[in-house]
């Protein structure tokens, strides 16, 4: 059996939709994967839920990573974070997820096993609560289009980036793997 590649972007939705705001990113993984193009093969959506360091096969062997998730830095709720690079790595580790240490997790896993994607994107929204139960709060239902907008926004920037593997190959998709959610 041959083994296939994954897609060098991966966009991972992160949260628990039984604890209200935490759930927005796995809500917007929902909605960019049905809104987005094809992007060739080169973009895989996962729900990964509240998995933590177990997405670290998921994320390894990437060149870009696009982090979806609720990001608690004390501005009003429904703000919109961009977080990019340094930046992430920086932030992740003062748990700045809402659900505390699943991304920061993740990320220092990958630096630790040199598995971290060469770009990396996290885009967030201000909770306005979470474990208030199933559902977002409308703060966070408002910032929902900005936050996609981003998003969309980060997948073009890394497929545009001059740094984008020469190996990848746009022709060929049926050759990138899907791995499927939690």
């Amino acid at each position: 059996m041959s083994r296939k590649r994954k897609a060098p972007i991966l966009v991972l939705g992160i949260g628990n939709t039984l604890l209200g705001d935490d759930g927005a990113g796995v809500d917007l993984i929902g909605r960019l994967s049905r809104w987005s193009r094809n992007w060739h093969g080169a973009v895989e959506y996962l729900d990964g839920g509240t998995q933590g360091a177990k997405l670290l096969d998921a994320v390894a062997g990437r060149y870009a990573l696009i982090i979806l998730d609720t990001v608690a830095l004390g501005a009003a709720p429904g703000t919109v974070h961009l977080l990019q690079g340094a930046e992430v790595l920086a932030l992740s580790q003062y748990s700045i997820s809402a659900h505390k240490e699943h991304a920061a997790e993740l990320l220092a896993a990958a630096l630790l096993l040199g598995e971290l994607p060469e770009r990396i994107f996290m885009i967030g929204i201000e909770p306005a609560c979470v474990m208030c139960g199933d559902g977002l709060s409308q703060p966070v239902r408002s910032a929902i289009p900005e936050a996609l907008g981003l998003a969309r926004n980060a997948i073009v920037e890394a497929l545009e980036s001059q740094f984008l593997p020469a190996a990848f190959d746009f022709r060929q998709p049926s050759e990138w793997a899907v791995v499927s959610g939690r």
